[in-house]
């Protein structure tokens, strides 16, 4: 395949590919099953119960699946254009807090380019939002750039801040293996409260007094702000289709970040659809593959 054309057509996973773990709030066993999609399907995910599907779910700012945001975040951060997400309950597996086993599975089944040329939502002009002291912001950029920052009064997380352009190399290096984070203060009274029922130090960064609880550490420098920016990825794959804009957050989180979304799209000045030029490369079409379980095809010529 050409190099040049990387990027110009839209994607898909090159096969079925299972992830099973358990739900963070209700600490029950969860499972997903991501298949092939055809070109223009995007992100969807498949409700099923015992085996047939029950309701289908759009990937968008209004969708109702708990805990989407680390698994779109993969998705999105790897470039996976189409993609049916069938999954077995209301939530997500939190798996290790980050999004690095989603990352894994798909690394393992590989992408397969198709014919149809990728689409982006193109941001035409600076979209602000605030709330307290909280500010959210998208502006016209010839990327998908992310710059957020956060300020905790703990003295463990204090002010950080990261910017990146994304691109799946950035994104696997430098931001998939970010975990989820929270204060022990906080967890134990969501236990006590029968909330959180599948947080544990497996799955989240536990933060005491003046010190990580976990007693292998962090991951990274600034794992806190790296994970908060794998969350806007993942937060705002939920637009439908890829950003062509910057994006910027001070003190935000998955709120503020939807209501980028619904600000940019309530403005029909904001944005625009635009698509990538055609391209032709006989190597890149579309090839067949075995059909999974209930029946999924993606695209072929």
């Amino acid at each position: 395949m050409s190099k040049r054309f990387i990027g110009a057509r839209q994607t898909t996973i090159a096969r079925e590919a299972r992830v099973e773990g358990a739900g963070v709030h209700s600490g029950a066993a969860a499972s997903i099953t991501l298949h092939p999609a055809p070109a223009d399907a995007g992100l969807k995910f498949l409700v099923t119960k015992k085996g047939r599907v029950v309701a289908e779910i759009a990937a968008t700012y209004k969708v109702t699946v708990s805990t989407v945001e680390h698994l779109l975040s993969a998705l999105r951060g790897l470039s996976v254009d189409n993609c049916y997400i069938e999954i077995d309950s209301r939530e997500v597996p939190i798996m290790d807090g980050s999004a690095a086993p989603f990352v894994a599975a798909i690394d393992e089944v590989g992408l397969r380019e198709l014919s149809a040329p990728r689409k982006f939502i193109k941001v035409l002009k600076s979209v602000t939002v605030a709330e307290g002291d909280a500010f959210g912001e998208i502006a016209p950029h010839s990327s998908f750039h992310l710059d957020v920052e956060i300020d905790f009064p703990s003295a463990v997380i204090g002010r950080q801040r990261m910017s990146l352009d994304l691109n799946p190399g950035t994104y696997r290096n430098e931001v998939a293996r970010a975990r989820t984070f929270g204060f022990m203060h906080d967890v134990e009274k969501l236990w006590k409260s029968g909330l959180a029922l599948g947080a544990s130090l497996e799955n989240t960064v536990a933060i005491g007094e003046d010190r990580v609880i976990n007693p292998e550490g962090l991951r990274f420098p600034q794992e806190f702000v790296r994970h908060k920016l794998l969350d806007a990825v993942g937060d705002l794959t939920l637009a439908g289709l890829p950003l062509l804009g910057a994006f910027r957050s001070v003190r935000g989180g998955h709120r503020l970040n939807s209501m980028v979304l619904q600000a940019l799209f309530a403005d029909p000045e904001a944005w625009s659809l635009v698509e990538a030029p055609r391209v032709r490369d006989v190597a890149a079409l579309d090839r067949p593959f075995a059909h999974s379980s209930i029946g999924f095809a993606a695209e072929r010529t």
